[in-house]
């Protein structure tokens, strides 16, 4: 699945270096309101090798990781004029993770903007399997810099 122009550039303005990106492609962008966008574990990641040896399984806060990496494209999605800077993760609430991936398999990451305040993004989602079945919902709140 190949993805537009504006999807690529939008990720490609994550901060992050592309070993610390869990998110492949964006599959879709409303701006300001929500996004979804799909990553693989690959099976080279460096953390997988004491987590756990021999079974590997994606730890879940890289599942709230990618949740926060998504949101963040989509709280600049509808600020391209006025980007927020230094945009980090400030909070996680009532994340649940209900399930994992092994290497080779590939999530789903969807996001709704629930609300913006000076300086803070609330983004609530979830995380799915391709087959449709949840491995984790929460939500979290982003700030940077008006």
């Amino acid at each position: 699945m190949s993805q537009t122009p504006e999807h690529f550039q939008a990720l490609s303005a994550l901060p992050h270096g592309p070993s610390f990106r869990f998110l492949d492609a964006l599959t879709e962008l409303i701006p300001g309101s929500s996004a979804s966008a799909r990553w693989t574990l690959k099976g080279d990641e460096a953390f997988l090798s004491g987590h756990f040896p021999g079974h590997p399984l994606l730890p879940g806060v890289i599942m709230i990781e990618s949740l926060a990496q998504l949101g963040g494209v989509l709280a600049q999605s509808s600020r391209a004029n006025h980007p927020l800077q230094n945009v980090r993760l400030t909070a996680v609430r009532q994340f649940k993770i209900l399930g994992s991936i092994t290497p080779g398999e590939t999530m789903l990451i969807h996001a709704k903007q629930d609300a913006v305040m000076p300086g803070l993004v609330q983004i609530s989602g979830e995380i799915t399997r391709i087959d449709g079945s949840t491995l984790a919902t929460g939500s979290v709140i982003l700030s940077g810099e008006e």
